[in-house]
C-alpha cells in the first residue's frame, strides 16, 4: 500500500484510536445521537427504556468505527447500554460527580495521551499546554470534528466516574489476618494418609442413566448457574451450486479455443476475417478484454507477486510464449508473456516531516520549520543509520516501525513527486521531496525487474443446465424436509447435512456454511413454529432448514446442559451403588469387601489437593486433614470415586510473625475480580427486558 494512502488516514487518528479503546470499557455509549424514536423500545433496565432509534444509530456508528458486522455491533452496544444504565444508577446513589481537575488527571493518565510523543515535553513528561493546543486545533478543524471531541469528553467523564466507583469498591475489599493465615496454612500444611477407593468407572454408565427430567430439575434448582437466552434447534442441509465436471471441461475447452485462429464475419467488408489465436494476436489488450472475465492488466509484476504454484512457469516464459490452461482461484487461465523491464519495482524508505495545514497533520510547526527539520534529518541520515532515525523522527505511522521501508512499490502507488524521485534516481540516492503531506527524506534502497503477463481468465461456474438441476434437488429436498425422511434424502442427494444445531438469537454463523444471519433470524421469528421448513438461496447454493425445537425456558438447552449435569448426577447414582460394596469400619476391611487395594498419599496440601495417579480431590484431602491420626474416615464421594481415608500424619505449618505477604496476595486477587463481580451482581439483581429478537435482522 502506498505510504501516502496511510498518511491520508491520519486525520482524527487519535480520536479514532481512543474511541476504539474506550469501547472495551463497560460504560461506552459509542456516540450520542438523538432521534424521534420508534413506538417500541429495544429494551429496558430496571424500568429505564433503551430507545430503539438511538440504539440503532449507535449500532450503525459502531459498525463504521470498528468495521464489524451489524450483529456484532448490536451485541456490543447492547452490553454497553445495559452496563451504562446499571452503573449510572450506582453513581447517582453514591452522589459521584467529576470535576475539571479530575478530568485533567484522567487525560494525563490515559495511555492514549500520556504516551503520545505529540503531548510530551523535552523531558518526556506530559505537557498540558501541548494538549490544549491540540484541542484548539480540533475546534478549528470544523464542527463535525469538534462535536466528536465533545462527545469523547463525555465518555472521559464516564470513564473517570467508573474509575472512582471501581476505587471505592476495591477500597472496601479487605483481607483479614485470619484469612491471610488460612491461605498460608492451606499452602504449607501437609497431610499424609492411606486410602482405598472404588472409581466411578467401575460401574457401567447404562446402570446409572440420567433422564432429561432429572437434568431439568437440577437446572431449576441451580437456576443462576444455568441461565441462558432463548435458543432454537435446527436441522439443515446445504446443496452447493457448483459446476459439474462437464461444466469444467467445457470451460477448459473454451479457454483452449482462444489459442486457435477463428473466422469471423466482418460487417464492414462483408467478408470473413481470420482472427489469429492468443499467441499470435498483435492487439493483445483488445483480445484479452473481448474474451476474458478479468480485464487486461498492464502492471509489471515481481516474480514473488505471481501465483505461487505457477511462479516459475509464468516468470520464465520467453516473450510471446503462452502457458496454460491452468486453474487459479476458480478460473481457467492461459497467460502470455508480454515482456520484462528493469526497474519496475522499487524498495524505498522515507521519513515524513509534516507541518500545520498539511492533510491529516496534527503538528503545530510551520512549513518553514518542517523544511528546516527535514534538512537537519537529511544531514543525520547521510552520516548515520536511516532506519534508526526513521523510527525516531518519521510521522508516518504506517512505516516508522519498520525503518520507513516500503517494498515493491509500483508506479501509481505514490503521489507523483514521491514516485518521480524513487523511479528516476539510482539505488542509494538520498534526498528531500516535498508533497502535499509534508517533506520526505527518501532513500532508494533497490530496484527489481518486473514482468508484464497478459491473461485470459474464464470463471469456472455452473452452466444453466447444472444450476437448474441443483435447484430441482433443493426444491425436492424442501418438500421432503416436512416429513421424517429429510436427513435420509439429503444424504442420498450428497448434500452437506447438519443435525441438532443449537443457535442463540444473535449468532451469525452456522456450522459449515458460515455467516447465515437470514436463517437465524427466521428461526427466531415469532411466526416460525416447530416443524417449519424454509429454503434459503445463498450465493453458493441452497440451505434447506427445519426448525426442530424452540427453547424458551430461560435455561441452557438440554443438549448442552447434559454435558455438564449428566456426569454429576450419574456419579451420585454410581456412588450409591459403590457404597453398598464398600462395607467396613476400616480401610483394610473396605479394601477386602470391595476387592480394592490400599494406597497412600504423602505431604499433600489443601491448596493443591492432588491424589497420586487420580487427580484433584479437595474433599478427600480436606477430610484427611480433619480426621484424627490413625483413625478411619467415613466414606467420601469424591470427584473420581468413593473413598475412605486413614490419616497417618499432619504437619501443620508453623505460625509466622507476619502474614503480610499472604494478605497482599489474597487482597490483590479479590480486588482484581471485583469489577467483573460487581457488574455480574448488578445484572443478576436487575430487571432487564430484551426486545431485540425480531428487531435485529
Amino acid at each position: 500500500m502506498a505510504v501516502l494512502s496511510k498518511i491520508r488516514q491520519r486525520s482524527a487518528l487519535l480520536i479514532a484510536v481512543i474511541g476504539l479503546a474506550l469501547l472495551a470499557f463497560v460504560i461506552g455509549d459509542v456516540v450520542r445521537s438523538t432521534g424521534g424514536g420508534q413506538s417500541r423500545n429495544i429494551g429496558s433496565v430496571n424500568g429505564e427504556d433503551i430507545n430503539t432509534q438511538e440504539f440503532q444509530n449507535k449500532v450503525s456508528q459502531a459498525e463504521k468505527s470498528n468495521q464489524m458486522s451489524s450483529t456484532q455491533a448490536s451485541l456490543m452496544v447492547w452490553n454497553n447500554e445495559v452496563n451504562s444504565i446499571l452503573l449510572n444508577t450506582e453513581f447517582e446513589k453514591l452522589g459521584l460527580q467529576i470535576g475539571k481537575d479530575q478530568l485533567v488527571n484522567v487525560v494525563k493518565t490515559n495511555p492514549m495521551f500520556a504516551n503520545n510523543p505529540q503531548f510530551l515535553d523535552a523531558a518526556g513528561k506530559f505537557d498540558m499546554n501541548k494538549f490544549n493546543a491540540w484541542v484548539l486545533q480540533l475546534k478549528a478543524g470544523g464542527q463535525e470534528q469538534w462535536n466528536a471531541w465533545l462527545n469523547y469528553e463525555k465518555e472521559l467523564e464516564k470513564f473517570a466516574l467508573q474509575q472512582m466507583y471501581s476505587s471505592m469498591v476495591t477500597g472496601g475489599i479487605y483481607t483479614t489476618k485470619m484469612e491471610a493465615k488460612m491461605m498460608y496454612l492451606a499452602e504449607n500444611s501437609k497431610v499424609s494418609f492411606d486410602y482405598v477407593t472404588v472409581p466411578y468407572t467401575t460401574i457401567n454408565d447404562d446402570k446409572a442413566k440420567v433422564e432429561d427430567s432429572e437434568i431439568i430439575d437440577f437446572m431449576k434448582k441451580h437456576e443462576n448457574q444455568f441461565k441462558h437466552d432463548d435458543t432454537r434447534e435446527l436441522d439443515f442441509a446445504f446443496i452447493a451450486n457448483k459446476p459439474s465436471e462437464k461444466d469444467k471441461e467445457t470451460i477448459k475447452e473454451t479457454v483452449l479455443g482462444y489459442l486457435n485462429p477463428t473466422v469471423q464475419y466482418n460487417a464492414t467488408t462483408r467478408k470473413n476475417d481470420t482472427i489469429p489465436g492468443f499467441k499470435s494476436i498483435k492487439d493483445v489488450e483488445t483480445f484479452v478484454n473481448a474474451n476474458s472475465d478479468i480485464k487486461f492488466d498492464s502492471i509489471y509484476y515481481a516474480k514473488k507477486d505471481l501465483p505461487l504454484e505457477y511462479q516459475e512457469q509464468l516468470y520464465n516464459l520467453p516473450a510471446g510464449e503462452v502457458f496454460g490452461p491452468y486453474i487459479f482461484n476458480d478460473y481457467y487461465c492461459i497467460s502470455r508473456m508480454m515482456g520484462k523491464k528493469a526497474g519496475q519495482k522499487v524498495n524505498a524508505a522515507h521519513i515524513l516531516i509534516g507541518y500545520k495545514g498539511a492533510p491529516n497533520a496534527t503538528t503545530t510547526r510551520t512549513k518553514e520549520e518542517a523544511k528546516a527539520k527535514a534538512n537537519e534529518i537529511l544531514a543525520k541520515v547521510n552520516a548515520s543509520n536511516f532506519a534508526t532515525i526513521a523510527a525516531e523522527e518519521s510521522e508516518d505511522p504506517g512505516s516508522k516501525t519498520n525503518g520507513g521501508k516500503y517494498e515493491d512499490v509500483a508506479k501509481g502507488q505514490m503521489v507523483k513527486p514521491f514516485e518521480d524521485f524513487i523511479f528516476n534516481n539510482p539505488t542509494g540516492k538520498i534526498g528531500i521531496v516535498e508533497t502535499d503531506y509534508g517533506f520526505h527524506i527518501i532513500e532508494v534502497l533497490g530496484k527489481s525487474e518486473g514482468a508484464q503477463i497478459a491473461t485470459i481468465a474464464r470463471k469456472i461456474e455452473p452452466s444453466e443446465t447444472t444450476s437448474d438441476e441443483i435447484f430441482t434437488k433443493a426444491s425436492s429436498l424442501e418438500v421432503a424436509a416436512a416429513g421424517k425422511d429429510f436427513i435420509t434424502k439429503a444424504e442420498a442427494l450428497q448434500a452437506t447435512v447438519q443435525k441438532d444445531v443449537t443457535i442463540d438469537p444473535f449468532e451469525e454463523n452456522l456450522p459449515v456454511v458460515g455467516s447465515q444471519r437470514q436463517v437465524i433470524s427466521w428461526a427466531f421469528n415469532k411466526e416460525a413454529k416447530e416443524g417449519d421448513v424454509k429454503r434459503f438461496d445463498t450465493t453458493d447454493g441452497y440451505i434447506i432448514a427445519k426448525l426442530v425445537a424452540k427453547n424458551e425456558t430461560g435455561l441452557m438447552p438440554l443438549k448442552d446442559a447434559r454435558t455438564i449435569v449428566e456426569p454429576i448426577l450419574m456419579n451420585k447414582k454410581k456412588a450409591k451403588m459403590i457404597r453398598e460394596k464398600m462395607v467396613g469400619a476400616t480401610i483394610e476391611e473396605v479394601a477386602t469387601k470391595s476387592q480394592a487395594s490400599v494406597a497412600n498419599v504423602v505431604d499433600v496440601t489443601r491448596a493443591n489437593p492432588l491424589v497420586t495417579n487420580i487427580g484433584n480431590e479437595p474433599l478427600v484431602v480436606g477430610t484427611a486433614f480433619a480426621t484424627k491420626i490413625n483413625a478411619n474416615s467415613k466414606l467420601i464421594d469424591g470427584n473420581k470415586g468413593v473413598y475412605m481415608v486413614k490419616t497417618k500424619s499432619v504437619a501443620q505449618a508453623p505460625n509466622l510473625e507476619s502474614y503480610a505477604v499472604y494478605k497482599n496476595k489474597a487482597q490483590s486477587s479479590s480486588r482484581g475480580m471485583a469489577q467483573g463481580q460487581v457488574l455480574k451482581a448488578l445484572k443478576d439483581q436487575a430487571k432487564i427486558k430484551d426486545n431485540r429478537i425480531g428487531l435485529i435482522q
